[in-house]
C-alpha cells in the first residue's frame, strides 16, 4: 500500500495518472489477464446471441425481451470502456492514463452501471404487470411506456454520474499522489489522491449510491413481495410454479449484482482491513460478472430464448455440414 498522505510532496493539476492494476499481485497480473480475457469472450459471445435472437425473431418484441435487449447491449457497453485499458494494464504494463481520459472512463464506468440498475427495475416492473396485472399487460406496457421507460433509466444515471468527474475537476486540483492503487479510474480510488477538502466528493459519491442501490432494492423488492402474494392466491400449484418460475433469473441477476456492487462500495469506504488485491479483484467482477452471467442465466431460463438459441445453432451446423 502506498501511504500518500504521509507524503509531502503535492501534485498540482496532473496530466497523468498512473493505474497500478491489482496492487500486491503485480508480479502475476499477466496470469489474470488470462481468465479476464476468457471472460470478456464469452460474454461477447452470449450476449451478441441474445441480441440476434431477439432481434431475428418478431414474436419476441415483447416489454419483456426488449428490456432484456437493453440489458445485453448495456453489458457489451463496458468492454470498450474498461477492458482494453484493465488488459493493456495487466499484459503490457502500460499504467499511464491521461487525467481527462481517466474522468471519461470514471464516468462511463459508472453510468453503465446505473443503467443496470435502472434496467433491473424495469424488468422488475415487467414482471409485476405480467403477474399481477396479466389481462391489462399490453395495455399498460406499450412502446411507448417502454421508450419513456429507457429515457427515464439514461437520464437518470446520466445527470447523477455526471456530477462525479465535474466535482474531481472543478474542486480537486491537487493530488497527494498520482498513482491510482486500482485497475481502473474508479470515483473513490482517485477521491482518496486528493490533497484537499473532499467531502463534497466523498457525500456525493455516497447520495448517488444510496439512490442507485438503497432506492433502486427498495422498489425491486416491494414488486417482488407483491408478486409473490399474487403467486401463492393462484388456484393451482402448476400455475404457481409457472408464475415463480418466471421470476428466478431475473432473482438471481439481481442478487448477484447488488451483493458484488455492496461489497465493492463497503470495502472502499470502510473495509480498511480488505487486502486491496481482494478489493480491486472484486471490483472488477463486479463489471464483469454479470454480462457473462445475464446471457447464461436469461438463456437457460427463458424457455422461448433457449428454444431458439438451440434451433439457431442447429440451423448454423446443418448449413456448415451441407
Amino acid at each position: 500500500m502506498y501511504n500518500m498522505k504521509n507524503s509531502n510532496v503535492t501534485f498540482l493539476n496532473p496530466l497523468y495518472f498512473t493505474l497500478l492494476g491489482v496492487p500486491g499481485l503485480e508480479s502475476v497480473q499477466h496470469w489474470i489477464g488470462i481468465p479476464f480475457c476468457i471472460m470478456i469472450l464469452l460474454a461477447l459471445m452470449g450476449n451478441c446471441t441474445i441480441l440476434s435472437v431477439i432481434w431475428r425473431d418478431p414474436s419476441l418484441h415483447q416489454p419483456m425481451y426488449l428490456l432484456l435487449a437493453m440489458l445485453a447491449i448495456n453489458d457489451l457497453g463496458i468492454f470498450p470502456v474498461l477492458f482494453p485499458k484493465t488488459l493493456a494494464i495487466l499484459w503490457f504494463d502500460i499504467k499511464e492514463i491521461e487525467f481527462n481520459v481517466c474522468l471519461t472512463q470514471m464516468f462511463f464506468v459508472h453510468v453503465l452501471a446505473g443503467f443496470e440498475t435502472g434496467i433491473l427495475v424495469a424488468m422488475a416492473l415487467d414482471r409485476y404487470v405480467a403477474i399481477c396485472r396479466p389481462l391489462r399487460y399490453t395495455a399498460i406496457l406499450t412502446p411507448h411506456v417502454l421508450l419513456g421507460i429507457a429515457v427515464m433509466v439514461v437520464v437518470r444515471a446520466v445527470l447523477l454520474i455526471s456530477f462525479c468527474p465535474i466535482l474531481i475537476k472543478l474542486r480537486l486540483t491537487s493530488f497527494h499522489s498520482t498513482v491510482v492503487a486500482h485497475s481502473y479510474c474508479e470515483h473513490m480510488a482517485v477521491v482518496k489522491l486528493a490533497a484537499g477538502d473532499t467531502r463534497v466528493n466523498k457525500f456525493y459519491g455516497l447520495a448517488v449510491v444510496m439512490t442507485f442501490c438503497w432506492c433502486d432494492i427498495c422498489f425491486i423488492s416491494t414488486s417482488y413481495i407483491l408478486i409473490f402474494r399474487a403467486v401463492m392466491r393462484l388456484p393451482g400449484k402448476e400455475a404457481r410454479v409457472k408464475a415463480a418460475n418466471t421470476c428466478t433469473a431475473h432473482i438471481t441477476i439481481i442478487v448477484l449484482s447488488y451483493s458484488l456492487a455492496l461489497f465493492s462500495f463497503l470495502a472502499h469506504r470502510y473495509g480498511h482491513r480488505v487486502a486491496p488485491y481482494v478489493h480491486i479483484l472484486l471490483a472488477n467482477i463486479y463489471l464483469l460478472v454479470p454480462p457473462v452471467v445475464n446471457p447464461i442465466v436469461y438463456g437457460v431460463k427463458t424457455k422461448e430464448i433457449r428454444i431458439r438459441v438451440i434451433t439457431m445453432f442447429s440451423l448454423q451446423r446443418q448449413k456448415s455440414k451441407s
